[in-house]
């Protein structure tokens, strides 16, 4: 591993210190592109305008004289958490601005697969329907889309995700990646869509003379969710997206957020009064994901949904079980695949450009954690495979992908696409994440292709596993009360949470639970404790290490400890 501290541009970090950031954090800052204070202010008034997202408008017109009207609209989720929060903030925003019909429909990751589909338009207008909103999908819905226009529906796309050449054809379109639309946010999740459509619908309804600023409902109660689904859905985390995360966390932190996330917290064993982004990420979007993925999305939209006290807990901790059955399942799964893997070259060879995994017993609800699993192991792109469960699909194999820096996954796909017409059945997706589905008698073909590709495009630079970090940590900041302002602060995807690193001297190492080292070292001259989860291999008595910070209690004091992330030899 190499280990590659990031620069700090001295201009930007000394005119933070001087606006009042504390030293560390102007340093850190600066470091992530900031380069004054203003981009730092998380206030709602300083949010991108919803005008300039294309289509809002229109939207807020469409969905305004729905409301006048009392038709009837139908949200079509996704089944992931981003989709399972965008749904719960469509109607929860809906209601709130006076929607008295409006229901949802979430497609079953197995039977459905993923989107608008001809079938799924004909449950909606099965269910009454006058008007259906996608959330957090539609963009490549073409047929979906076409299907519910011929059986009459009116239809609204909100969405984030990449479009082809091709978009819906009589569908009003919300999505800042569509052609000509100039919103500057354009990682917004499809939470953050949404909401944006409703802080829309509410400008239009105010025009309308329905209510004024005094009188108008707040949709900032909406935010906790809109936090939750940006962070677990990893979009990079621009300052627009950070505005959003901060207020989201801000109100759950005061106590106002909906039962059911209050309760998920409780189950996660987090506090909500101290929630962090690393809180929403690692403990609350999983627990929304596992229903997506081996059971039924709807228990997760219901958790959100719910304002009765007593079944959001119980929704928790059914989600809580779920997910304690995905992570038995993912770790079978990840053991085997490994296996797979590690046969295909002999040790101390280099792993193949490219990956694939597939094996008949494997789950496809958990195909994307095994597969980051992989390539966070061996740094390479890679995709697991698993049989499709969908009637009359046995014979095709639904694939995830997780990428590395440097590989943008779903121009990957487009490319295999092209050069071998008919292996790809369906895909999609972003640089870093990816799915697709093929036959199962085409998985050599695309094995190989996958193969070449990253054999033209991957570089010994890329393929070399690295690490950024910001450098040594200087012994004043190695305090507890620090810690906690930079777990305050709202890190994630494109904005990485800080890691330090430099040489330390080791004092002692040991394992605990057979797969953890815990160790002593000596850092700035001061003993220190730290802990490399998942690492076994002795470290040598000097060493590079980059580590973040954590603070730990122990006998009733508090301390900081290192979480070993890497290590330089």
């Amino acid at each position: 591993m190499k280990i590659i501290t990031r620069d700090v541009p001295p201009r930007a970090a000394w005119a933070l210190e001087q606006a009042g950031i504390h030293p560390l954090l102007a340093r850190l800052y600066a470091a992530r592109g900031v380069l004054g204070k203003d981009e730092l202010d998380n206030a709602l008034g300083r949010l991108l305008p919803p005008p300039s997202l294309k289509g809002a408008t229109e939207a807020a017109r469409l969905l305004a004289d729905a409301i006048a009207t009392g038709r009837r609209m139908c949200v079509v989720a996704d089944y992931d958490c981003d989709g399972a929060t965008a749904c719960a903030v469509a109607l929860r925003g809906l209601r709130l601005l006076g929607a008295q019909h409006v229901s949802y429909l979430v497609p079953d990751r197995v039977v459905d697969g993923y989107g608008l589909t001809r079938p799924i338009a004909q449950r909606v207008k099965a269910q009454g329907a006058d008007l259906l909103i996608t959330v957090d999908n539609g963009i490549a819905s073409i047929d979906g889309v076409a299907a519910a226009r011929e059986l009459g529906l009116d239809v609204l796309v909100t969405d984030h995700h990449l479009p082809a050449a091709q978009l819906p054809e009589g569908a009003l379109i919300v999505n800042p990646n569509q052609p000509g639309c100039g919103f500057e946010s354009k990682s917004v999740a499809g939470v953050g869509v949404m909401f944006y459509v409703l802080l829309a619908l509410r400008a239009e309804l105010r025009a309308r003379g329905v209510f004024d600023e005094r009188t108008q409902p707040k949709l900032d109660a909406l935010l906790p969710l809109v936090a939750l689904g940006t962070v677990a859905d990893v979009v990079k985390l621009d300052a627009n997206n950070r505005r959003l995360v901060a207020q989201g966390l801000k109100r759950i932190r005061a106590g106002a957020l909906p039962c059911g996330l209050a309760s998920l917290f409780s189950v996660a064993g987090r506090k909500a009064q101290t929630a962090t982004t690393f809180d929403l990420g690692f403990a609350l979007g999983p627990r929304i994901n596992a229903a997506g993925r081996l059971a039924d999305m709807t228990l997760g939209i219901e958790c959100l949904l719910t304002d009765d006290a007593a079944r959001g807990e119980e929704l928790a901790k059914t989600l809580d079980g779920i997910n304690r059955d995905r992570r038995e399942i993912e770790g079978d799964m990840r053991e085997q695949a490994l296996a797979m893997v590690e046969s295909l070259f002999d040790e101390g060879e280099e792993p193949p450009p490219a990956i694939c995994v597939f094996d008949p017993d494997f789950h496809e609800g958990v195909v994307g954690i095994v597969a980051a699993r992989i390539k966070d192991k061996l740094h390479r792109p890679t995709f697991v495979f698993a049989a499709s469960q969908a009637p009359g699909k046995e014979h095709e194999l639904k694939g995830s992908g997780r990428s590395i820096p440097g590989f943008h996954l779903r121009d990957a796909l487009d490319l295999v696409a092209k050069r071998h017409p008919g292996v790809l059945l369906r895909f999609g997706g972003h640089a870093m994440a990816a799915g697709c589905t093929i036959a199962e008698e085409n998985l050599d073909v695309f094995e190989q292709a996958l193969a070449q590709v990253a054999q033209e495009w991957l570089d010994a630079a890329t393929l070399l596993r690295s690490l950024h970090t910001d450098g040594p940590l200087s012994p004043e900041y190695r305090r507890p009360d620090l810690v906690d302002t930079l777990h305050q602060e709202v890190w994630g995807q494109g904005f990485a949470p800080p890691v330090f690193s430099e040489e330390v001297e080791i004092l002692s190492q040991k394992l605990v639970g057979e797969k953890h080292l815990a160790i002593k070292l000596r850092h700035q001259g001061q003993p220190v404790d730290g802990i490399w989860f998942g690492h076994t291999d002795p470290l040598p008595a000097k060493v590079k290490i980059a580590f973040r910070l954590e603070a730990d209690e122990w006998q009733g004091a508090r301390r900081v400890r290192f979480l070993v992330e890497g290590a330089e030899f």
